[in-house]
């Protein structure tokens, strides 16, 4: 595993939050499904820090 490029090669800090980003909304997706409600909760919180996060690097007035 360490052998493969990983997202903070493939682009810095903006690649990294969009990944966060999205792999966090899966997973609080599936905890919720399975009643893992706090960790879906949790997850959800990570999902809107790496959000703020992402728009942070991309400029005080970017929306995405």
């Amino acid at each position: 595993m360490a052998d493969q490029p990983g997202p903070i090669e493939a682009g810095g800090r903006t690649a990294v939050a969009s990944y966060v980003v999205t792999m966090s909304a899966d997973l609080a997706g599936m905890a919720r499904r399975t009643g893992l409600d706090t960790r879906g909760y949790l997850l959800e919180m990570v999902r809107l820090e790496a959000e703020s996060a992402k728009r942070q690097s991309n400029g005080p007035n970017s929306r995405r």
